[in-house]
This record gives C-alpha cells, structure tokens and sequence, in this order.
C-alpha cells in the first residue's frame, strides 16, 4: 500500500462490527501506468473531482459520499488480456448510465475503446486507456 492509499485508509474511520463483517471498504485502487491520466480519463466519465494527484498515486472523491477511486503507478504494468473472447480479467467496473448510447460515445471520446467481443446483454463492456474493461447499463435495464 502506498503512503497516501495508507493515509486514506486511515482516515475513512474505524470499521463497525456487526455480525457479517468487522472491515468497511476504504477505496477502490486500480493499478495503471499513469495515475494522473487515468485519473482524468474516470474523473471526467463521472463527474468526480481529484482530492490528491502525483506522479505515482491519484485519487477521486466520490460526491455520493461512498468509496474513493484511487490510481496507482505500477511499474511494468501491462492491461489485462480481456479484449478477446478467451481472455481473462481481474476485475471490472460497472457503471449505470441514464442513456447507453450517448454514455458510450462520449466514453469513447474520453479516449475508452469498444472491443470487438460483446456479452451480448443490455452491458456495453468499454477498455479504459490502461486497458481494464468496464461496464456501462442503462438504469432500466
């Protein structure tokens, strides 16, 4: 964990027991080349503004008041191999949107790609600009 994911997570507060867990999520930290640009790329798609940003760590404030996005610099990183069919992922992001085919076009003019394998579902599944595929749905779907 870097230095700043650590001062994050220490300032999300104590986690609560209950009976299904005692940990509370305190960020979401995608691994990436550039920190700074993919902080952008996801700021810009969701409208969240950028509470820390440096060469080797970004993060975004999530206005909902849920878990940060945060970036971090991962020397020698390579995108996961999912743009094919048979390819694997680690994970992904999903996302609702009021309108797919408008959230899509302007996703892609971020700088997301639009690869060539489909679930075939109402999920149109994009690759952000370090290569991790995400999900857009509509809210009715």
């Amino acid at each position: 964990m870097t230095d700043v994911a650590a001062e994050q997570a220490t300032t999300v507060g104590p986690a609560e027991q209950n009976d299904t867990g005692f940990a509370r999520l305190a960020m979401v930290t995608i691994d990436c080349a550039d920190p700074v640009a993919l902080a952008a790329f996801y700021g810009a798609l969701l409208g969240w503004e950028t509470r820390h940003v440096d060469e080797r760590f970004a993060i975004l404030d999530n206005p909902e008041g849920g878990s940060p996005l945060g970036f971090g610099r991962v020397s020698g990183y390579r995108p996961e191999p999912w743009t094919e069919p048979d390819g694997g992922k680690h994970f992904h992001l999903d996302f609702y949107v009021d309108d797919l085919e408008e959230a899509t076009a302007r996703a892609l003019a971020l700088g997301a790609t639009e690869p060539t394998h489909q679930h075939g579902r109402a999920l149109k599944v994009l690759i952000d600009p370090a290569g991790h595929p995400f999900g857009l749905a509509p809210l009715d779907a």
